[in-house]
């Protein structure tokens, strides 16, 4: 059952926002745009033009026109619009919408149910005026519109205009994959749009409907959005009309692409920082634009933040008759004090020694290019004021840093299994309550682990429970009294597990993670029929893309992701926002989309962040280590690195899995507990390759291509697979259940009770013939036993085996 009514908004004056203030601190691109409201070829007359119309023909077309769709008895619109029209003419003017202008109604600071003291009579008011609107007797202005709660406005308004183009807008509505209650609100603003600007579907232009969005958000009109939010209406109505071909061609496919601003250009990031001295200014900008052929548009921010903002800026504060880049001493010295501390007050972690090198690229790029260019840039080369002493102790500050960062991954590496186990259980939980609430008939009271709930039976849980894909499904907690919306909870726990999963077992970046696509799966099949599945990273911040061998535990999760998405159709390809390069992406089929309101988004990088960073938080709340600590995905990566290293795998192919172009990088990245282990392994390398002969870098044979073929087939044992590596043999002498290499089936948990039932009888003998070293030998043997069925167990819990759809791979031609 669809959403009934308009929301109402009573605005209060110090809730407006002031066009100016607005303009200075948006980070939108929306309110620069010029866009006004449409003007109609045709005005739209679906009952002739009843400007000047009699009373008593109007209330007859209200009463006899408008009966289908208009909930309320038609007395009622009768009457409503036989007394709001006598009010009317009572006042000057010599159309309806002249009346209605001097009526003061339009403002929109009262609704005209204010007209009458008794509330019923005010009720009648009310449909009146609805039936006025849909006849187009009155335009009225938006806060008039939405200061008034109409019940079933867009489909009474549908009915009274009889347009074919509308209907067929209707239609796609209810086709698109957002819930009930967003369709309604996608219907609802269209049909306000057309409402108050006086048009039909046909007039309605992209400027218009941008020039509805914005007013709503100026206004504070969107529905279910915060005073002063920076919320949009008219969202999914944008996609829709441009689904169906009303737009021009051209047209964004979405309204966001109008929202968000795109890339600065090299004066707007100078001019930003308000460099006073206009020849530096200019300066600058040409720098930045000589640097665009070598650097990306983050690179070009920060050089413009650090040599605009943060070097010249303040130099201009210290020196204000400073004309060229000759910085005498005494003002350098002054500089470099500011910089020293940030605008808070708080010390820099680097001393400010981070604003040295781009300060020093910029001066000998400068003499550089005079050599060069003498009539361009010679002018400006100057020796560079950074004195020898700020250049040393590079090194010595690097490995400052390698030291924080490997004494927060030290920190941070045996929290990991707390917050692993805290989001897993919390989408456990919340998924076990939502399938048990939802096999509960509304207003009924049920139990689910130990604790009484109720399930809601309010008007919104009558209309939206049945929704077949966004249905509404809320509980009250009998015991603390809180209304949870589980379908919302569920939803969230969900993501924010497979957030922490994904990058915990791939490494991957966090921009990496929210680009991976469908297209990133790829599958490799043996010749014996044996499918291994590969995840493809695309190229971001070494622009190489790599090949990422997919453990278990990576490929339920991805799985599960594709089974979520793929519930109620194909995964739809949408485009994406990069925060950082400010520009947006071709349309994909992005795994980390998500339905949210009436439009579907790829979840951010920040979203990412934010959400690790608040379950840290909620984790504190039971776990003291916590406290003050939150994790981030780069975290997760160095995290993962240091396991790899940590347990025998050779650090070069380390580099290549987290995508580093050179070793170094990784062995930043490696916190390890034992300073020497890196030296070692290191030395080892070396003196394998230097004493291994060149023949063994020749191609493979076919005998030693089926050796290596073989030796994955040698490691399949009862219990499941051997995780040992090609080329060794088992070092625990085939004792599989002691062996951290053995990967358990879940299949095999009752083996795994029938060899624990084994043991226990084994060391029941045992104990009577005091065989002691026996019986703890049996007690190692009992305990690995039960700590592989557990991490069996927890995979089962979680994941089942779906299929993903991948296409086979085809014989080569």
């Amino acid at each position: 059952m669809a959403e009934k009514y308009t929301l109402r908004n009573r605005r209060s004056p110090a809730l407006r926002v002031a066009d100016a203030d607005r303009e200075r601190r948006s980070r939108f691109a929306i309110d620069t745009v010029t866009a006004a409201p449409a003007a109609p070829t045709t005005p739209p007359r679906p009952f002739g033009n009843l400007s000047r119309a009699l009373i008593a023909d109007l209330v007859n077309l209200a009463g006899d026109k408008l009966g289908s769709q208009m909930d309320s008895p038609r007395a009622k619109h009768r009457s409503g619009a036989r007394h709001l029209l006598e009010y009317l003419e009572s006042l000057g003017g010599r159309t309806w919408q002249e009346r209605w202008l001097v009526s003061g109604l339009d403002t929109g600071e009262r609704p005209v149910s204010d007209l009458d003291p008794d509330k019923y009579r005010g009720y009648n008011l009310t449909h009146g005026l609805k039936a006025l609107l849909c006849l187009r007797v009155i335009t009225p202005s938006l806060t008039a519109f939405r200061g008034n709660k109409f019940n079933q406005y867009p489909y009474a308004f549908q009915e009274a205009q009889g347009d074919p183009l509308l209907d067929k807008f209707v239609e796609e509505t209810s086709r698109s994959r957002a819930s009930k209650r967003h369709q309604y609100r996608a219907l609802a603003d269209v049909c306000c749009a057309l409402t108050t600007q006086g048009i039909a579907l046909a007039d309605l232009t992209p400027d218009a409907l941008l020039f509805y969005a914005n007013e709503c958000r100026r206004l504070n009109l969107v529905v279910s959005a915060r005073p002063d939010s920076n919320r949009f209406a008219g969202l999914l109505a944008w996609d829709i009309l441009h689904g169906m071909g009303h737009f021009p061609p051209g047209t964004p496919p979405t309204l966001r692409i109008y929202i968000y601003k795109g890339q600065k250009s090299p004066e707007e990031m100078v001019g930003f920082y308000g460099v006073r001295n206009p020849e530096v200014r200019q300066l600058i900008i040409d720098y930045i634009v000589r640097r665009q052929g070598d650097t990306d548009y983050v690179t070009r921010e920060g050089l413009a933040r650090s040599i605009a903002g943060q070097f010249w800026r303040e130099i201009e504060k210290i020196a204000p008759d400073q004309r060229d880049l000759a910085i005498p001493q005494e003002v350098y010295d002054q500089w470099r004090e500011t910089v020293r501390v940030r605008k808070d007050g708080k010390p820099r972690a680097d001393g400010g020694t981070g604003l040295i090198l781009p300060v020093r690229a910029f001066y000998m790029d400068l003499q550089s290019w005079a050599l060069e260019e003498p009539q361009r840039w010679a002018r400006w080369a100057a020796p560079c004021p950074i004195p020898p002493a700020d250049l040393r102790g590079f090194g010595k500050r690097r490995r400052r840093i390698n030291e924080r960062t490997a004494d927060r991954i030290r920190e941070r590496q045996p929290l990991l299994p707390a917050l692993v186990a805290h989001i897993e259980e919390r989408y456990t939980t919340v998924r076990d309550l939502l399938k048990a609430a939802r096999e509960v008939p509304l207003g009924e009271v049920f139990t689910h682990d130990e604790r009484s709930y109720k399930r809601m039976n309010a008007r919104p849980d009558l209309r939206h429970h049945d929704d077949p894909q966004f249905p509404l499904v809320r509980v009250c907690d009998q015991g603390t009294g809180a209304v949870r919306s589980l379908v919302d909870e569920e939803e969230v726990a969900f993501w924010d597990w497979a957030y922490v999963e994904v990058l915990r077992h791939s490494g991957v970046r966090v921009e990496e993670l929210v680009e991976l696509a469908h297209t990133s799966i790829r599958q490799y099949q043996r010749p014996n029929g044996e499918v291994i599945a590969l995840l493809v990273v695309a190229p971001s911040k070494t622009d190489r893309e790599r090949v990422i061998p997919m453990p278990a535990e990576l490929f339920h999760v991805i799985a599960m992701i594709i089974m979520r998405q793929t519930a109620h159709g194909p995964i739809p390809s949408i485009p994406r926002y990069d925060g950082h390069e400010r520009v947006w992406t071709a349309p994909m089929p992005f795994l980390f989309q998500r339905q949210i309101g009436g439009v579907r988004k790829v979840t951010s990088t920040a979203t990412v962040l934010n959400n690790l960073r608040k379950q840290c938080q909620s984790l504190g709340e039971t776990n003291p280590a916590f406290r003050g600590l939150h994790f981030t995905p780069h975290d997760f990566r160095r995290l993962l690195a240091t396991d790899l290293v940590s347990n025998g795998l050779p650090i070069h192919i380390g580099a290549a899995l987290l995508g580093h172009l050179n070793i170094q990088t990784t062995q930043g990245y490696v916190a390890v507990f034992d300073e020497d282990v890196i030296r070692h392994v290191q030395d080892f390398l070396v003196r394998r390759r230097s004493m291994r002969p060149e023949e063994e870098y020749r191609p493979a044979t076919e005998e030693e291509w089926q050796e290596f073929e073989e030796h994955f087939d040698k490691r399949k044992v009862e219990l499941g697979s051997c995780g040992r590596p090609y080329g060794t043999s088992c070092q625990h002498e085939h004792a599989c259940l002691r062996c951290a290499q053995l990967h358990v089936n879940p299949k095999m948990l009752p083996r795994l009770d029938e060899l624990e039932s084994d043991l226990e009888d084994r060391k029941t003998r045992a104990a009577s013939e005091s065989w002691l070293g026996e019986i703890e030998g049996i007690d190692r043997t009992l305990q690995c036993l039960r700590d592989k069925r557990a991490d069996a167990l927890r995979l089962t819990r979680i994941t089942r085996q779906v299929d993903l759809g991948m296409p086979t791979i085809g014989t080569a031609r």
